[in-house]
């Protein structure tokens, strides 16, 4: 957050935050949650002192949480409108984390923007509104009602995400963005679309890796909540990757 509002404090500083669903989400199987701050040039703590590899040594398996816009410089595009600009520092930083993990083995699961990052790290690009691109397409967002807006997913016959759900074809998710995946990155495949317009709502990569983002919000999925997807087995089956390759 390089602007934060004057009314959290902190002015003129740039916070880093967790936000709290996804990490109580992660923490009900009772696994440990730590952020991984930034680095960026100009900050007082520099690559020489400490590197991306060493934070990812630590650590299981890395959650890409949601949030700001993916800067579509990140995948060599200007801004169609200025809101849309992103956050540019955020997506290096965590493209260079996803990467790390994938070179040392250990599992990566994205949320939302996680998703869409993924896809960018791995070369694919987004559309970067999807009522301006996508005009035919269904609300995936609606500021007004937040993580109250739902609609229906259809999960790829034969994709991780069948195993993970075995007798869920279909299924309804919280829909909180206005940007999507456009075209595919490198290697990955689509696990699940919305099949009311084609939006690409899962991927996953097929290489030498461990990676896998959906658009949802499954921490915003209560426990026991029959009208949306339960989210447990998602993460149980995350957590289990992780743990897994532990050394």
């Amino acid at each position: 957050m390089h602007r934060s509002p004057a009314e959290l404090g902190f002015r003129g500083k740039a916070l880093q935050y967790l936000e709290q669903s996804v990490a109580h989400w992660i923490m009900s199987q009772g696994a440990l949650v730590f952020m991984v701050p930034t680095i960026e040039s100009g900050a007082p703590v520099h690559r020489a002192a400490v590197h991306v590899s060493d934070y990812v040594r630590e650590i299981d398996g890395l959650v890409l949480q949601g949030g700001a816009d993916v800067s579509p410089v990140s995948y060599g595009e200007e801004p169609i409108r200025p809101e849309w600009a992103g956050d540019r520092v955020r997506d290096l930083y965590e493209i260079e984390l996803l990467w790390e993990c994938v070179i040392q083995g250990k599992p990566v699961f994205g949320v939302c923007r996680g998703e869409q990052i993924i896809n960018v790290a791995f070369g694919g690009s987004l559309y970067q509104d999807i009522a301006t691109q996508l005009p035919d397409a269904i609300r995936h967002v609606d500021q007004s009602i937040y993580d109250e807006l739902v609609h229906e997913i259809a999960i790829e016959p034969g994709s991780a995400l069948a195993r993970v759900y075995p007798d869920t074809g279909s299924a309804r998710v919280t829909s909180i963005h206005h940007q999507c995946v456009k075209a595919l990155g490198n290697g990955l495949v689509v696990e699940a679309r919305s099949p009311a317009d084609g939006v690409i709502e899962a991927i996953r990569y097929t290489g030498a890796g461990d990676v896998m983002g959906v658009q949802w919000h499954p921490e915003f999925h209560r426990p026991g909540e029959r009208m949306l997807l339960d989210s447990g087995p998602l993460l149980r089956d995350f957590l289990h990757r992780a743990e897994a390759r532990r050394g």
